[in-house]
């Protein structure tokens, strides 16, 4: 159930803070109803100390926002809040406008699976000033949480070089749809399959998995849990052998190996859960090998993620298949991305739109104004910039001046030769669904031909290099002038 997943049939549009519902019921009482906005989702940092991330969520905001509307349950649920006096916080009349909008925005987003940076805007929101506000917290929790797990997923593949790792993270998720998302977004983000199964029936993951210390456990001997596995599903035995004695272990899998062989079938491999996996994988490969095993992948667990991963390549760990779970589900090292969502137009129906901008002492917290779009630059060795501007640069212009948002001195310029694509796509005009939505297969292919044009040291796990990402000339000038109307520098 790749589109239209359904999760949010029928509407949750209360998935949202209630300081949402107060400003709404506030630009309503102020007469702001026909007054229209323009909202722009991003982040501030990359994730994890890397030089990336990778852009995920999008379906679900889909999904969400294609049944988006107040039913009779919710409003019913709205009339029995009350404020600090006890009496009731929403006008009757306020309640009956909720119950009849119909959502009418634009949305733009960048399509998943795509690499994206710092300050630039993932989703763009255009339309009645209550909607886009009404929005924001649904649209913040889906893309946040599925941008994170899509780029943890695909730092630890970068760890692994290649081999495949799968996400088995289900039982330490933070509940039900928790797990889904996550599974999903590592399925993007390069993870070659999950051990959930309802992730499987409901997105089309290939789903994998053997058995637990509990099966070897539910026996008299480690032997003969091997052999009664092997009998009940003899084309599936990836057999845990540290239960006791890990070389003991691989030792007699090898010999139900050898008894699965002359019934027709073939040893899948074993799986490491615990202890020195490099010297335990290296030994075992040995003992595989010479038992002519040479096939049997060595499957590795227990807490791994990126940064365990490149250690033990370092150590030689001959690991072929990589099973991470909590480090991963969770995000474990950084549960957050600190995505926003901040207004940057407004404007009374058939007026010029007026540009806002949030200030702040901190550079990294002053959003840019405007309706942005994003350019990406290519050349013939790859991507080299991507610039932020307001609307369209005006005219043909030869060459696109780019400002850096945090060193003003910094300025690169862009020949209109090279080649470039604007990033953000249509998704919803005037609330009808204009996208044509992607399979997953089509996601990930994005998401590995996206990150292949980028050079080695933006995608390094540590210490990477600062890919290229500026306000276009004309942008950087509006912000200049608004900071200068506020009596900033």
């Amino acid at each position: 159930m790749e589109n239209g997943m359904g999760l949010y049939r029928p509407s949750m549009a209360l998935l949202t803070d209630l300081y949402q519902l107060t400003m709404a019921y506030g630009y309503w009482k102020s007469d702001m109803k026909k007054t229209e906005s323009v909202f722009h989702l991003f982040f501030r940092e990359n994730p994890f100390g890397g030089g990336y991330a990778i852009a995920c969520g999008l379906q679900y905001v889909i999904d969400f926002i294609k049944d988006f509307r107040l039913q009779d349950d919710d409003i019913a649920f709205l009339r029995t809040l009350t404020g600090n006096d006890e009496k009731l916080l929403f006008d009757e009349e306020f309640l009956t406008f909720l119950s009849e909008l119909e959502f009418s925005c634009d949305v733009d987003a960048i399509p998943e699976g795509t690499v994206v940076f710092p300050q630039e805007p993932l989703l763009r929101v255009t339309g009645p000033l209550i909607q886009c506000q009404l929005l924001e917290t649904a649209l913040l929790n889906m893309i946040n949480f599925q941008t994170l797990i899509a780029t943890k997923a695909s730092r630890i593949c970068i760890a692994a070089q290649g081999d495949p790792v799968l996400e088995f993270g289900l039982r330490r998720a933070q509940g039900i749809d928790g797990a889904l998302t996550a599974s999903r977004a590592a399925y993007i983000g390069g993870c070659t399959a999950t051990s959930n199964v309802l992730a499987g029936k409901m997105f089309g993951i290939p789903v994998k998995g053997t058995h637990a210390h509990s099966w070897i456990m539910s026996f008299d001997t480690e032997m003969e849990s091997f052999r009664a596995y092997a009998a009940a599903m003899p084309n599936n035995t990836v057999f845990l052998v540290d239960s006791y004695n890990t070389l003991e272990g691989v030792k007699k899998a090898i010999t139900v190996g050898h008894e699965l062989r002359k019934e027709g079938y073939e040893m899948a491999g074993i799986r490491l859960d615990s202890g020195d996996l490099a010297y335990l994988s290296i030994e075992a490969r040995k003992l595989l090998d010479a038992a002519n095993f040479t096939k049997a992948v060595i499957v590795a667990s227990n807490d791994l993620d990126e940064k365990i991963i490149s250690r033990l390549k370092k150590e030689g760990a001959t690991i072929g298949v990589w099973g991470v779970g909590t480090n991963l589900i969770t995000a474990k090292d950084q549960p957050a991305l600190g995505g926003v969502y901040k207004l940057s137009a407004i404007r009374e129906a058939g007026k010029e739109w007026q540009y806002r901008m949030k200030f702040s002492d901190d550079v990294l917290k002053i959003s840019n104004p405007g309706i942005l779009q994003v350019r990406r630059f290519e050349d013939e060795q790859g991507y080299i910039a991507d610039v932020i501007y307001h609307q369209k640069p005006e005219g043909e212009k030869t060459v696109v001046a780019m400002v850096d948002p945090i060193d003003k001195s910094k300025r690169h310029h862009l020949s209109s030769q090279e080649i470039s694509e604007d990033l953000l796509k249509p998704i919803f005009r005037k609330g009808k669904l204009v996208y044509k939505e992607s399979s997953l297969e089509e996601i990930r292919t994005l998401r590995r031909i996206s990150l292949k044009k980028f050079q080695n040291g933006v995608k390094s796990l540590a210490q990477p290099e600062n890919y290229s990402v500026g306000l276009e000339k004309a942008l950087h000038e509006l912000k200049i002038n608004l900071m200068k109307q506020k009596g900033l520098k």
